[in-house]
């Protein structure tokens, strides 16, 4: 009879960072790109979002790559298997990063969590189970983890779907934004009309929502 066994070992993970042509410290965006994405994609998102203003950003890359159908290289943040396991490597990761940040660059604490598609589930744990407290969380594309039930320490929560999104559906949207409303996390939630991808209007309302993060000033 078989059975399973673990054992830990050293993976390298890997991330983006884009840091402004002006003197820090810096404000910390932080993001997670979506199922079958690399880093590079969701650095575009982030440099998109800020417009290259006093933000430092940070894509991280999923820690399991794989080759797509077409031959391009993509990553998974996780599957169900060794789900509980898998969410905690992921959020200790995550917390290295932050710390390997904050020792490399002048940062002046205001942090925001940014999560596209199966991204947006790192960006809630990070947020939720990290060690690192978030001024803000900004979700697209993909529903808040039903496993975790106390959402206070998102703070502030921006929460966007595309009118024509199949896989973020409008009722797993109202879902998000119920359960947001009844543990008193302030949200701003947004429709755009694209589907199951960040637009120009997205971005525009993304960028709002950041400088508001800030303080008005970004």
């Amino acid at each position: 009879m078989s059975s399973a066994h673990h054992v830990q070992t050293t993976v390298s993970g890997r991330y983006l960072v884009d840091e402004p042509a002006c003197k820090g410290p810096f404000r910390l965006l932080v993001g997670f790109h979506g199922y079958g994405q690399v880093a590079e994609d969701e650095l575009v998102l982030l440099d998109r979002m800020t417009g290259s203003r006093d933000w430092l950003c940070c894509a991280v890359e999923a820690l399991h790559p794989f080759y797509s159908r077409n031959g391009t290289v993509g990553a998974c943040w996780m599957t169900d298997r060794d789900r509980e396991r898998m969410i905690e490597e992921n959020v200790r990761y995550v917390d290295a990063v932050i710390a390997d940040l904050q020792g490399s660059y002048s940062l002046e604490g205001t942090l925001v969590y940014h999560g596209f598609s199966q991204g947006t589930a790192m960006a809630s744990r990070a947020a939720l189970l990290g060690s690192h407290e978030a001024s803000a969380v900004m979700l697209i594309g993909g529903d808040i983890p039903r496993e975790i039930t106390r959402l206070e320490r998102m703070s502030r929560v921006h929460i966007a779907r595309g009118k024509r999104d199949r896989i973020y559906t409008d009722k797993l949207f109202e879902r998000d934004i119920s359960r947001l409303a009844q543990r008193g996390v302030p949200a701003v939630q947004y429709s755009f009309p694209g589907g199951h991808e960040a637009d120009e209007a997205y971005l525009v309302a993304a960028g709002k929502f950041l400088s508001e993060s800030a303080g008005g000033d970004s």
